[in-house]
């Protein structure tokens, strides 16, 4: 009985293996080709290549040729065929002089369901229109784009916007649509056509584009991810949206040529190509960032190229934060983003498909969507600092908001978040980049410091550091004593400590050691909170009293308690005039009564200690 039931469970066990691999090896074999592609080895001799190629385009009536203006220093050629002639070509004599021979699969982009117009385009339940529009940037529909909000993309932008970073959109091309006009372009390709410009006949690869780096906060239209970073277009699919794995495969070699940081692929197919997987380890190693859609069929198997080594496999949500009901999912999903459902579609300008040229906005569906939303944080996160390819992808996974019991792989390392991964990706960071933001968004170098309580909140200060010395200088014609910088520095610290910290500061830096730098005596019980009332027991005669019974037995260091009780006295009048706020009192009377008392007491105090002083400060 015992060896029936292992016998039972092993045949399981292998239906089970078995089973999986016929999956995956029809998802590889699978896939729609026209035409083969001839790799011939780079050592082969000019003149023995061009013999191989005659000799194929006699025996097979076929005519040999560049795929494009790229593809002469590759030696790679296609020629018409089908199955039957690819394996007549892998058993002939001329394979011995080619790296591979394989079909020149056609990929497309998943279908992206329902094209939506604006005017019908659903909002996701819930969202506070109202609420959103008046926090974020000043494009008209961004209140729209819930799927910007999903991925907490305002908490991004206040680090990083994806300036002088590039990511190339291999896709239909795109067309410059009004709210691209502000968007930085950088000279692509079409491989299609074989020309320089790569404009967009169908929309998904203009779509695709405004997801990442669409004008934003330019008060027209919607807004995009990493809207300062620059666009490459490089087409690959045609008016149809097909294409070959040879113009995609030449187009990741020219974007990884051209400076491009990263790649965003919204399209796939069944076909394995060994050309293709060569172009990806080729960027890769030249440290570009490569995404690819997962596919659009709801099956446990992800299209080519997302479920290559190298490649970011991106499955798709729905504004209820599911797995979108077409997604693919299983192995090769590296992580999920929002890529829209009927509930709610994902908003961005394109052209119109049915009137070529024509701008609109239109909401698409599909992991085509959900790819260029990691495309465009992928680019934050280099911008931030983080360089290597892997080291982005674990900056993008660590940052993922998990899914538990996510059994078949719905969400890879779980749901997109922007805000997070550029956080992390800047953890541990100082530059003067962050403080001259700082000074920028907050300080002197901006005007509305000035004219908004900056310069007016300055003044108090100011005002005590004076008084502090008109003090001295007043005890100092009835008990003549000798300046010394330990009085100085006692004048300044009791006054008001070194203000001109006050609110300084740098990123993921603690802010507290900053308020302490920035406060006066009286207002170091409140550092920690950071809030500005007067602490009672610190705007008090008490410090000053305990700095002179500590120090009243040293020559020189009694000068210090001398100036900063006189600095407190200073510092507590003027704040009982501008600022009286005190714990347990508020701003009322009693507050300003309690203050101007322990400034006289602390004015007393230091003229108790310097009479009949004839000692040099």
């Amino acid at each position: 009985m015992r060896k029936l039931i292992l016998f039972c469970l092993f045949v399981i066990g292998l239906s089970v293996v078995l089973f999986n691999f016929i999956n995956f090896q029809g998802l590889a074999a699978k896939g729609e080709f026209e035409t083969i592609v001839l790799n011939f080895r780079e050592d082969i001799p000019k003149e023995v290549l061009q013999q191989d190629l005659q000799a194929i385009a006699q025996q097979y009536n076929v005519t040999p040729q560049l795929d494009n203006q790229f593809s002469a220093k590759e030696n790679v050629y296609i020629i018409k065929g089908d199955q039957q002639r690819l394996k007549e070509l892998k058993k002939s004599p001329f394979a011995q002089a080619m790296d591979f021979i394989e079909p020149n699969y056609i990929y497309r982009f998943p279908k992206p369901g329902k094209v939506t117009w604006l005017g019908e385009l659903l909002v996701p339940q819930g969202a506070d229109e109202e609420k959103v529009a008046d926090t974020g940037p000043n494009d008209p529909y961004y209140s729209k784009q819930w799927n910007l909000h999903n991925i907490h993309v305002q908490g991004a932008w206040t680090q990083t916007k994806g300036k002088d970073i590039t990511v190339a959109v291999i896709d239909t091309g795109i067309t410059r649509v009004r709210d691209l006009i502000e968007t930085e372009f950088v000279d692509g390709y079409d491989f299609v056509n074989d020309r320089v410009e790569a404009k967009d006949d169908n929309g998904h690869g203009t779509h695709v584009a405004g997801t990442i780096a669409q004008s934003t906060n330019n008060s027209y239209g919607v807004a995009g991810i990493a809207y300062e970073a620059k666009l490459m277009p490089l087409k690959v699919l045609s008016e149809y949206g097909g294409g070959t794995v040879a113009d995609i495969a030449e187009a990741i070699k020219f974007a990884a040529d051209n400076g491009a940081d990263v790649i965003n692929m919204s399209l796939g197919g069944g076909g394995e190509s060994r050309l293709m997987e060569d172009a990806i380890d080729y960027a890769y190693r030249k440290g570009v960032v490569i995404i690819a859609a997962a596919g659009n069929e709801n099956q446990n198997s992800v299209a080519y190229p997302a479920r290559y080594p190298h490649v970011i496999g991106v499955s798709a949500l729905g504004p209820d934060g599911e797995r979108a009901p077409y997604s693919n999912f299983g192995a090769g999903v590296d992580i999920s983003a929002p890529g829209g459902s009927d509930a709610g579609k994902i908003l961005q300008e394109t052209i119109d498909p049915d009137n070529k040229g024509t701008a609109v906005f239109m909401g698409f569906q599909g992991t085509s969507m959900a790819a260029p939303h990691v495309a465009g944080v992928a680019a934050l996160v280099k911008a931030s600092g983080v360089k290597e390819p892997n080291q982005i992808l674990e900056v993008l996974k660590q940052s993922a908001r998990t899914i538990q019991d996510d059994g078949l792989n719905y969400y890879g390392a779980g749901q997109l978040n922007a805000e997070a991964a550029v956080q992390l990706a800047t953890q541990g960071q100082i530059t003067f980049q962050d403080f001259f933001r700082w000074l920028r968004d907050n300080g002197y170098l901006n005007p509305r410091f000035w004219i908004d309580g900056g310069a007016v909140a300055l003044l108090p200060k100011i005002l005590m550091v004076i008084g502090s010395y008109l003090l001295a200088w007043f005890l100092r014609v009835y008990f003549p004593f000798r300046w010394g910088w330990t009085l100085s520095w006692g004048l300044i610290t009791g006054s008001s400590g070194l203000f001109f910290l006050k609110g300084f500061y740098i990123f993921d830096l603690p802010q507290w050691p900053f308020r302490l730098l920035g406060s006066s005596i009286p207002e170091l019980g409140n550092t920690l909170q950071g809030t500005n009332a007067f602490n009672p027991l610190f705007a008090s005669v008490l410090i000053p009293l305990a700095l002179m019974a500590l120090l009243l037995g040293n020559p020189k260091w009694k000068w210090f308690a001398i100036g900063s009780s006189l600095g407190v006295a200073a510092c507590l009048a003027v704040s009982a005039i501008s600022d009286p706020e005190v714990w347990g009192l508020g701003s009322s009377i009693l507050a300003r009564l309690f203050l101007i008392v322990n400034a006289v007491l602390c004015f007393g105090l230091a003229r108790l200690v310097v009479k009949n002083e004839e000692q040099p400060a």
